[in-house]
């Protein structure tokens, strides 16, 4: 405002369009910077720019109200020129009014689509006497004393204001006008200067306020004037804030952030915390006082307050410690898996009896489908724990599991703590499924940081970045599970306990489908019992010929099938009861994908069958041999590794040394060896293939098959001894899958039977072997063991 020109409405009484204000005051001759974006205002706006550009600034007594009419606006505002305006992409108009003239409300004229009201202009009241000058005087010099110290002013500000008080000094209503717009106070005290009309009573009030805060500028100027070099900024202004806390509580004009802040303190000082959470919060708090709330660092400031103040710090959920209804659960929900049960027994029987007992580390380990993480959810069931899952597949960064530091936009605790919140309870189920698959890179290594996560003497101070506040994980019973041990880093793999989940035999994926697949299956296709049915001998078929894996995923797909192959029958109203039978089953199917006769067509000189230990389970391995007149060399093919090679240079070597004692007539020296084992784009290694790729040298050079119902593993050395193989289960498993019916092992390996379920041992006779001459002695000359 130049306080030269002044613009006037034309008339005493005037229709004006009212543009409700909410938490400002406009003031005549004065400019105000506005922005609507919501289609009433933005109507109110276009409509007065295609009339007059007058419309009626008022304030809104209720802030909230989204919709204000005329019973919800104070009856005294301003008439405004809309000077400039730009609309934004988005629909946003940004405009700059003037006030015109101070006017009252006398009627309304419309409310819809917008509020249009008829009124009366005010004019002040000027005496023009001497105590209006004195003042005036009074005002003007309390008033640019507050804009020289008052933080509040910006520095570019000042000087406008203090030229805009000399432009208008002949006129007592202006400059009234224009410090009562620029007062620290409330909209509704601005409220009342506005509607005072007459001009000495308006300077009286304003020089009470301006004399009110000018005292407490000057008392927060003379307490940093006294503070030390030593005191940090937010130190001095956590003094000052205190102290203008304090005047302003003695004015009654506390303000509403500051009465949240006072409700969040006394919520933090009567929660169950530990005691530096409860410091930390408090510190946030203060911290908080000293800030303006329309800054980034406070709202940062607030959502760490919330983390803490919302975290399960002391929050156990009982256990259950009945432990035969824990064991019943178990069972309900899983089929075998007798020794994982056993250790959860054995924890609760610990807890019952000791009850600050530290939560036991455990890793799932075994193929995929054989339960890991349906158990680990079982075992929340039965202990009456929550239960939380995080994957950490493909995870490379260190901050997913140990938190971002605050200093960053965006900062969040890690997965864990996360995972707890969520919960609401400090000693969940805490699942860290596919641990062997982590990552690691140039943002860190997450296996690192579950070094502390996962040891019982660090974990009851766990530090996440984002918190700065040890966290207690000593109660969370965390089981990780994985398909094979060999990426886990060994000193992670040490602070585990290690439980093997080995796939199962045919009797125990016929008992599981009975008792859990198909239920399940029928309830998911909203089939009743009454609708399908399936015999065993259909489960075998599927079980032997269409799924060839160690655990039931595949099981449970296959059924999954069938139920909605039945389900579309049933709905088409083309049969009421659909029954899966042996003989039917390839209707719905199709072909058997592992037909029981494939091991036979390997049934030559020259190709034995063998073991192997896969992350997924045992499988069967057949080993192909070939003699070729040329250049005398080894041929090795099937994406063998360096130690299977090793293996197969060891078979040839120990042969061609023992051939005079095994009765080889055979001219190495004119022929190349090839030895192959199929599905080559597969990858193979290990050194348990040995004894069956020099039993099928063996069988290449003196013309004998091997009987396909035999299989073998087991390494050896140049001197022909048998060495003792890992995976013993696995792979006898995989030869029951297969319907072998003879299996020769090293016989140190005899120890390791016990963990191989009685089904097996007795489905498939077992050799055992100390040397290849066992071996061959068993198979081409029938000297068995």
């Amino acid at each position: 405002m130049n306080g030269k020109e002044k613009i006037t409405t034309p008339r005493q009484y005037i229709e004006l369009p009212i543009l409700p204000l909410r938490n400002m005051v406009s003031f005549p001759g004065l400019f105000l910077p506005l922005a609507v974006s919501d289609e009433t205002s933005v109507r109110i706006v276009d409509d007065a720019l295609s009339r007059n550009k007058i419309v009626g600034l008022f304030l809104v007594e209720e802030p909230a109200r989204k919709t204000p009419g005329f019973a919800d606006v104070y009856r005294v505002g301003v008439a405004a020129q809309i000077v400039k305006f730009f609309r934004y992409p988005d629909g946003t108009i940004r405009f700059l009014c003037q006030g015109i003239e101070k006017v009252k409300i006398e009627e309304p004229v419309q409310e819809e689509p917008y509020l249009v009201v008829r009124a009366r202009k005010l004019e002040d009241i000027s005496t023009n006497s001497e105590e209006e000058k004195a003042l005036m005087l009074s005002v003007a010099q309390n008033f640019k004393e507050i804009v020289e110290i008052a933080p509040y002013f910006p520095e570019d500000a000042k000087e406008a204001i203090k030229g805009s008080l000399f432009a208008i000094r002949e006129s007592p209503s202006r400059f009234s006008d224009m410090v009562a717009a620029n007062l620290n106070i409330s909209p509704k005290e601005k409220q009342r200067l506005l509607e005072e009309l007459n001009v000495c009573k308006r300077l009286r009030r304003i020089s009470k306020y301006l004399v009110k805060e000018l005292a407490t500028l000057k008392l927060s100027k003379e307490m940093r004037e006294k503070a030390t070099d030593s005191i940090e900024k937010t130190q001095r202004e956590y003094f000052l804030r205190e102290q203008l806390k304090a005047i302003k509580r003695e004015l009654g004009e506390e303000d509403e952030t500051e009465r949240e802040l006072v409700e969040l303190e006394e919520k933090i000082k009567s929660m169950d915390m530990p005691k530096e959470a409860k410091e930390a919060a408090l510190h946030e708090i203060n911290r908080l006082r000293v800030m303006n709330p329309a800054s980034a660092e406070y709202s940062v400031a607030k959502t760490y307050i919330d983390w803490l103040v919302n975290l399960p710090w002391l929050h156990y959920t009982k256990d259950n410690l009945d432990l035969k209804s824990a064991m019943r659960t178990l069972d309900e929900d899983h089929h075998d898996l007798d020794k994982v049960k056993e250790r959860i027994v054995e924890y609760l029987a610990v807890r019952k009896l000791k009850s600050d007992v530290k939560g036991p580390i455990l890793c799932f380990v075994g193929p995929p489908g054989v339960g890991k993480t349906s158990l680990g959810m079982s075992i929340a069931r039965a202990l009456g724990r929550k239960f939380v899952r995080i994957s950490l597949g493909g995870m490379h960064d260190e901050a997913e599991i140990r938190g971002h530091r605050r200093t960053y936009v965006g900062a969040l605790p890690g997965r864990i703590i996360q995972g707890i919140r969520r919960v609401g309870s400090a000693n969940p189920v805490f699942m860290l499924d596919e641990i062997d698959k982590l990552g690691a890179d140039f943002r860190g290594d997450p296996s690192s940081a579950l070094l502390e996560v996962l040891d019982p003497e660090q974990n009851f101070s766990f530090s996440d970045n984002y918190l700065e506040v040890p966290f207690d994980l000593s109660k969370v019973l965390f089981i990780a599970t994985a398909n094979y041990l060999d990426p886990i880093p060994r000193v992670l793999l040490d602070r585990m306990e290690v439980m093997n989940l080995p796939g199962y035999t045919e009797i125990e994926k016929l008992h599981i489908a009975r008792k859990f697949l198909i239920k399940k299956e029928l309830d998911n296709h909203g089939l009743a019992a009454s609708m399908f049915s399936i015999t065993d001998a259909a489960l075998s078929r599927i079980i032997n010929e269409y799924t060839m894996e160690a655990g039931v995923r595949n099981l449970a797909r296959s059924v999954a099938n069938l139920c909605r192959k039945a389900a579309k029958s049933i709905a088409l109203g083309e049969l009421e009861k659909v029954r899966i039978t042996a003989r039917n089953i390839e209707e719905y199917l199709g072909p058997p994908k592992f037909p029981r006769e494939y091991k036979l067509k390997f049934n030559k000189p020259g190709v034995a069958t063998g073991l192997a230990w896969t992350r997924y389970g045992g499988e069967v391995l057949f080993i192909e041999t070939a003699a070729m007149r040329g250049n005398p060399k080894l041929v090795l093919t099937g994406s063998l590794g360096d130690v299977m090679k090793e293996s197969a240079m060891i078979a040839l070597s120990f042969i061609r040394s023992n051939a005079e004692r095994y009765g080889v007539d055979f001219e190495f020296d004119k022929y190349s060896i090839h030895i192959h084992i199929p599905e080559g784009a597969i990858p193979k290694d290990g050194p348990s293939a040995g004894v069956t790729i020099v039993t099928a040298l063996f069988s290449l050079f003196k013309g004998e098959m091997i009987p396909s119902d035999i299989a073998m593993t087991g390494e050896i050395t140049l001197r022909g001894d048998i060495l003792p193989i890992g995976g013993l289960k696995e792979k006898l498993l995989a030869a029951h899958r297969a319907h072998i019916r003879n299996v020769i092992i090293p016989v140190e390996n005899k120890k390791n039977l016990i963990d191989v379920p009685e089904e097996i041992k007795q489905d498939v006779k077992i050799i055992f072997v100390d040397s290849v001459d066992d071996v061959i002695n068993y198979i081409f000359e029938g000297k068995k063991r």
